[in-house]
């Protein structure tokens, strides 16, 4: 079985620049936390974008979309900032009826250690193989449906629930 690995950026990926002293994009993390997860799954991985999902533009979602159709991989993983990830979940759930695609994020970058990103990342890999088509938010060990989820930002999580 392959998973496609959707990259488009998120806190999962972001990195500090000590010269900005900000956040900031160099290049996705996504195959070296696979090496060091010593995953043995086929997960070829596409850099779509490298976007934090509060700049999101539905231009974006539109991009994603298509390389979701485009892709020849029925089981797809999106990496995706947590602030936006349920807006283009539902955009995605609308639209994507005939694979399964999961969207998963992080709270804290990866380079920050103690993150998140490692275990939602293979969470997110281990749903979509046996999860039904569809389009799905995994975070912290739970999946959700694109159209029962929401971030509550007060505690961090993600909760059953519509989108707000």
């Amino acid at each position: 079985m392959r998973v496609r690995i959707l990259v488009t950026g998120g806190t999962f990926d972001k990195d500090y620049d000590e010269i900005a002293g900000a956040l900031s994009f160099r290049r996705t993390h996504v195959p070296e936390m696979l090496r060091l997860g010593r995953c043995r799954l086929n997960a070829p991985v596409t850099t779509l974008m490298m976007k934090d999902s509060l700049f999101m533009t539905a231009a974006d979602r539109r991009k994603i979309l298509a390389a979701c159709r485009r892709a020849p991989e029925t089981r797809l993983v999106i990496t995706h900032g947590t602030d936006t990830m349920a807006a283009t979940a539902a955009v995605l759930g609308r639209e994507l009826k005939d694979k399964t695609a999961v969207l998963t994020g992080a709270m804290r970058p990866y380079r920050f250690g103690s993150s998140d990103g490692m275990f939602n990342l293979g969470s997110a890999l281990s749903f979509a193989q046996v999860l039904p088509p569809g389009v799905f938010v995994a975070m912290n060990g739970l999946f959700f449906p694109w159209d029962s989820v929401r971030k509550d930002r007060r505690r961090g999580v993600f909760v059953r629930g519509a989108s707000a």
